[in-house]
């Protein structure tokens, strides 16, 4: 996420590390890297204009000019301006029940997708969510959110209409008697905006008494997302934004100006294929993200979602008791692996871009097949494994021999480091 733009802004203020105290035509000089930076990232010209005056501001300040730190000083700064460009993290208003929820977008944005990964995230909050598809025009639209609220038992409003706005109608009536507390309408989307497309989507706006109407843009697409965004403002009149594929979009430019040119906030980011990665927007987070400073506060929010309280709780003691096992580890790895892929896990960690391309889900898995072959006395009593064991061991988890004595001198060094914490001779506590 955001690799370009996050290597050049940080080479860019890292100009500011080379001075001693700074000049203004020092700061005017590195903004100008900053500006080239963020043109490149494809932000909008005016938003670009509006966030290097709001850092200039501040960096010509006799408490920056006077700093013996002035790159800690920048970055500060930066980061506080970048903050303020993203707008501030509003969560969904969902006033009644049911509370419709209206998604809009063009095809290839990801909306439909989104309409089942949104219901997901809902009924984690202990909402009961509706699903509607409400794209009636474009062929396979219902048998698609069909098929995908399937597979996590979403219940989906399943009476075919020609009439989109009768349909949602419809759902809405049905929502009530059924209680549903939220209704998801997927509606049509183009391959560009129509007239139709978008008076289909008014009376539909107008029909269902709406508490959120959100459009769902694909971050990739940079400028043109921002754009259709200006246009469905203009024309619709929306209360958000969901920005996705936002995983592989290596500039920004689209989460960086959607705000400050629409005026509405940004709701959700799609950060992956899965379900489960539709993720509420915080900008501090992806301030942070960008300027390559991690996420801790989603790598924990991570972590509490899929590490049992029980299992953190036990494996620390036992940690601190020098008593962990082979067994031991396997559970971690096997919570470990529920929070998603190691190499975007470590991403969210300060500086984690660097050691990312050091992340080898291979090893773990490697890992995990040579415990999974071993005996339960094995993984208690590593001690007893002896030329044969291993061998054994080998063969049955794919691997080879040195693999397996690797494996065991990393845990003998973890025993030691243990035993070193039990004495209080090494009292760093190591997070889980």
């Amino acid at each position: 996420m955001f690799e370009g733009l996050t290597e050049k802004l940080e080479r860019a203020i890292n100009f500011f590390g080379k001075k001693g105290r700074l000049t203004p035509k020092d700061v005017k000089q590195g903004l100008e890297e900053i500006r080239k930076a963020l043109l490149e990232a494809d932000v909008n010209y005016k938003v670009v204009r509006e966030f290097i005056k709001m850092v200039e501001e501040e960096a010509t300040g006799e408490r920056v000019l006077k700093s013996f730190t002035p790159r800690e000083q920048i970055l500060k700064i930066v980061y506080e301006k970048l903050i303020e460009i993203l707008g501030k993290h509003e969560p969904l208003k969902l006033s009644r029940s049911p509370s419709p929820i209206i998604l809009l977008g063009l095809q290839g944005s990801g909306k439909t997708t989104t309409a089942v990964k949104l219901a997901y995230l809902l009924r984690k909050k202990g909402k009961n969510p509706l699903l509607v598809p409400a794209d009636v025009k474009r062929p396979a639209a219902f048998e698609q959110l069909r098929d995908l609220a399937a597979r996590y038992d979403f219940p989906v409003y399943d009476k075919r209409l020609p009439d989109a706005v009768k349909l949602s109608k419809l759902a809405l009536s049905m929502a009530v008697l059924k209680r549903y507390d939220v209704v998801i309408f997927d509606t049509a989307g183009r391959l560009h905006i129509d007239e139709e497309m978008i008076e289909e989507a008014r009376k539909i706006r107008d029909t269902v008494n709406y508490d959120e109407l959100l459009l769902v843009v694909d971050a990739m697409t940079g400028q043109d997302a921002v754009n259709v965004a200006r246009e469905f403002q203009e024309k619709v009149g929306i209360t958000g934004v969901i920005l996705t594929k936002l995983d592989g979009d290596a500039r920004g430019g689209a989460a960086l100006s959607v705000r400050r040119i629409t005026g509405k906030p940004i709701k959700y980011i799609g950060v992956g294929e899965k379900v489960e990665d539709l993720e509420e927007f915080h900008p501090e987070r992806l301030a942070s993200r960008i300027l390559g400073m991690g996420d801790l506060a989603t790598l924990r929010e991570k972590a509490k979602e899929a590490i049992e309280a029980e299992h953190a709780r036990r494996f620390q003691e036992k940690m601190l008791r020098a008593e962990l096992t082979l067994e031991d580890f396997l559970e971690h790895i096997k919570q470990i692996k529920r929070m998603g892929p190691i190499e975007e896990l470590i991403k969210l960690l300060p500086g984690g871009k660097e050691f990312a391309r050091y992340a080898d889900e291979k090893m773990l898995k490697k890992t995990e097949a040579i415990i999974n072959s071993m005996t339960p006395e094995e993984r208690r009593n590593p001690k007893i494994i002896d030329g044969s064991r291993k061998r054994r061991i080998a063969k049955g988890s794919g691997t080879t021999v040195q693999d397996v004595n690797q494996l065991l001198r990393e845990y003998e060094l973890v025993v030691k480091l243990m035993k070193e914490m039990k004495k209080g001779k090494f009292p760093l506590r190591f997070p889980i």
